[in-house]
């Protein structure tokens, strides 16, 4: 049952349980063939949704999904069918209403890059790191505008230009127009997102490969 109490993300659904819907919904997305930008905007609405309200293990897909059926409205031009889904009606609407109401129909979160080459690059990226709990800690801008630059220096590596290794960097925030993170703790925040994203890439070569190869 969706319960009304206020909880933590933590409360009620584990790590391990998020990374497992999350990787679910990326499937589920690919099947559809909705948008990258749908996926990510779905993953954000769970998990400001979760900070409000304790949902029961056996409901938790039902969020996913609802998520994803809310995300859809928002930013493709693709809807899903309800029967897709594999849930009654009633089911989804009495859970979006839910979810619209604690989130005061506050929808929208960056989710995507411009329309450079090394957007596919930056998109994986960004999708890595929806099933990983660590980067939940990170506002959604911080984690876009750390792909585009990582995705960036991997390009430049791969092709043997010289790289700008100063991630963090005011002038590097302010070239792609996150003026607002332009601050010393902004940066250190930017860094170690950034270093988390590194370390992500690395585990994950296989999912990357498409893109460069080697990427080290």
């Amino acid at each position: 049952m969706i319960s009304e109490d206020h909880v933590t993300p933590k409360t009620g659904i584990t790590a391990e349980a998020r990374s497992k819907l999350v990787s679910w919904l990326i499937a589920v997305r690919r099947q559809l063939k909705l948008s990258f930008e749908s996926c990510c905007l779905a993953v954000n609405i769970m998990d400001r949704f979760l900070i409000t309200t304790s949902v029961a293990a056996d409901c938790f897909q039902l969020l996913g999904v609802t998520s994803l059926l809310i995300a859809t409205k928002q930013v493709s031009s693709t809807l899903i069918l309800t029967h897709q889904l594999h849930y009654k009606n009633k089911q989804l609407c009495n859970l979006e209403c839910l979810i619209l109401l604690r989130l005061h129909f506050r929808l929208a979160a960056p989710t995507h890059t411009d329309g450079k080459k090394w957007k596919w690059l930056a998109c994986k990226v960004c999708e890595l790191s929806l099933a990983d709990y660590t980067f939940n800690k990170y506002m959604p801008s911080v984690i876009v505008l750390c792909a585009v630059k990582l995705a960036k220096d991997l390009l430049k590596t791969h092709s043997a230009q010289p790289t700008d290794n100063k991630a963090g960097s005011s002038k590097t925030l302010e070239s792609f127009g996150f003026q607002e993170y332009a601050t010393f703790e902004a940066q250190l925040l930017v860094q170690q997102c950034t270093e988390d994203l590194k370390l992500l890439v690395s585990l994950n070569q296989d999912a990357v490969q498409d893109f460069i190869s080697p990427l080290y």
